[in-house]
C-alpha cells in the first residue's frame, strides 16, 4: 500500500487509512512530505508549512468538508 502523509489534526482520517492497510505518517516538515506518495491536508491552512515550494510529486487531498471514510476512499481509489 501507499505511504500517506496526514496532517496531525486528522486523527480519524489516519485511523481509517491504517485500517485499509496504508502506511500513515504525520507531516511536520518538507522532509516528511517528500517521503510520501500522497498527502492529506485539513484545508484550514492552504499553505500548512508556510512555504509555497512543491515537495510532493503525488496528489494532495483536501479533507475539508469530507468524512474520514470519504477521504480514505479517495486515497484508496488513487492507489488501487
Amino acid at each position: 500500500m501507499a505511504r500517506i502523509g496526514v496532517e496531525p489534526t486528522l486523527t480519524q482520517v489516519k485511523e481509517a487509512l491504517m485500517e485499509m492497510g496504508h502506511e500513515v505518517v504525520d507531516v511536520h516538515t518538507e522532509q516528511d512530505v517528500a517521503q510520501c506518495d500522497c498527502c492529506v491536508i485539513s484545508g484550514q491552512d492552504k499553505d500548512m508549512m508556510g512555504v509555497s515550494d512543491t515537495f510532493l510529486e503525488g496528489p494532495v487531498i483536501n479533507a475539508q468538508g469530507q468524512s474520514a471514510a470519504d477521504v480514505a476512499q479517495e486515497v484508496n481509489d488513487r492507489f488501487s
